[in-house]
């Protein structure tokens, strides 16, 4: 993994981008020297240096190709499918690039040269792609891990099942501790006959992950800085999951963890820059929205009988526990809650009315809450308010969940898009572990990542509540 703005990346998505960042800024290089070779020079010459011709066309086709899911951790497609994806990203790109040449004359290069552009990128990425995915995921080119600990603990590592939890990681085993039982598959076993440092030595281990469960009766501090001294990477267990799996584990979690963590300066999420960034996206969408927006509200109303509220407004934890009222479309119907009070919403909700599930799958619902952003009452990133009914409940049930309160709400996450939707106790739970590394982790760059994965999660239909 590689750590960029404090998020980490796997290593092979960064050599996967930087490789096809380097093919698409050749190709227009390549294609404007076509070009020129096929023209009178004079008759027809550049406006502008083609260096920053290149630069818009590497950024545009690779944020397509982020919103079309070509840059996800663990993606892995049939070669067919990959192509398809590549192909239709590329095609939307190039018709982009068209359409700003015919209005900025600095980014044009000419009909003929974007085709060339387009058949060199497309070759050039899916030879790259090939290439990238037959050889970076030997293990050769991975972090050879060995697990200190064979408890309960350390079967947290052995329950990561998803494959991109294991991207650029290799486990070589666990390493059982005097007085631990051990609970892991015993094949996966590592008997330690000399020193920990010979057997890490022998199996060429890069690192160790620290997963012991009681620390002040087992834990060999002596070998782990002899290993430490030699060179050897030592991580504990909640570095190791938040690395892995972008969320921090809370049931490795203890105070002193939280208090002694690199990160978690709320200083940041209360600076001008992150409120300025709020107010730029929330006006930018309000106003490309509107028509959008204005339609919803119709069909809501003509559904409704021309009568029933359009806006669904309902009580909210923000910041620092404050209340607020969230806005919505609303997508129940009228009397919703009207027996059993306040419950989680389920998978084909009976109380969702037809256009409401259409508002739903599509996030369309969510959109008047940047009215909020604007009152600063939310944020366009951060964890997703809860009810204070739910709330209640889930601070004395899991542990650390009234940290997600020091932050402003938010109306995308990094939980929304990493965990899939749930409503119950569980899954607050899981959702809280992606909050807390947002908090964690936070920079402009991870709201970034976060607002183009969201867009890359609605046209794909991920996550909608259903």
């Amino acid at each position: 993994m590689i750590r960029v703005f404090r998020h980490y990346l796997p290593r092979s998505l960064v050599i996967l981008g930087a490789g096809e960042a380097l093919i698409l800024f050749s190709a227009i290089y390549v294609a404007v020297t076509v070009g020129v070779l096929e023209i009178n020079p004079t008759a027809r010459l550049l406006v502008g240096p083609v260096w920053t011709k290149g630069l818009a066309y590497v950024l545009l086709m690779m944020l397509v190709m982020t919103i079309g899911g070509l840059y996800q951790r663990g993606l892995r497609e049939d070669p067919r499918g990959m192509a398809l994806r590549v192909g239709v990203a590329l095609v939307i790109g190039t018709l982009i690039m068209a359409l700003a040449g015919a209005f900025a004359v600095h980014l044009a290069i000419g009909k003929k040269a974007l085709a060339v552009a387009f058949v060199f990128s497309f070759v050039g990425i899916a030879i790259f792609r090939a290439l990238v995915y037959r050889y970076l995921d030997t293990s050769y080119f991975k972090r050879r891990v060995v697990v200190l600990g064979a408890g309960e603990l350390a079967a947290q590592v052995e329950r990561l099942r998803r494959r991109s939890d294991w991207q650029d990681t290799l486990l070589l085993g666990y390493v059982p501790v005097p007085g631990e039982y051990a609970v892991v598959s015993p094949e996966k076993l590592l008997p330690l006959t000399s020193s920990l440092r010979e057997l890490v030595r022998e199996l060429g281990a890069d690192e160790i992950v620290v997963a012991i469960g009681d620390r002040r009766r087992h834990f060999p501090i002596r070998d782990i800085l002899d290993c430490k001294m030699a060179g050897i990477q030592v991580v504990d267990m909640v570095g190791f999951f938040e690395r892995q799996t972008g969320r921090l584990n809370i049931d490795a979690l203890n105070p002193s963890s939280i208090v002694f963590a690199e990160g978690i300066i709320q200083a940041v999420l209360k600076s001008y820059v992150h409120r300025v960034f709020d107010l730029i996206i929330s006006l930018v969408v309000l106003i490309l929205t509107l028509p959008i927006m204005l339609l919803a509200a119709l069909l809501i109303w003509i559904e409704s009988g021309f009568r029933g509220p359009i806006l669904y407004g309902q009580t909210r934890v923000g910041r620092d526990g404050k209340l607020f009222r969230i806005l919505k479309f609303r997508s129940m119907t009228v009397d919703a809650e009207q027996y059993g009070g306040a419950r989680w919403a389920v998978p084909s909700d009976s109380r969702i009315t037809a256009i409401g599930g259409l508002l739903r799958k599509s996030r369309i619902d969510e959109v008047p809450q940047l009215i909020n952003v604007l009152k600063g009452e939310m944020s366009v990133v951060g964890p997703r308010p809860e009810r204070p009914e739910f709330v209640d409940e889930l601070v004395n049930e899991i542990p650390f969940y009234d940290l997600r309160h020091r932050v402003n709400p938010g109306i995308t996450g990094w939980a929304q898009i990493c965990y899939p939707y749930g409503a119950s106790q569980e899954g607050a739970k899981g959702k809280l572990e992606y909050d807390l590394y947002y908090i964690k982790n936070y920079s402009l760059f991870l709201d970034l990542t976060i607002l183009v994965q969201t867009a890359q999660a609605i046209l794909w239909e991920k996550g909608a509540h259903k």
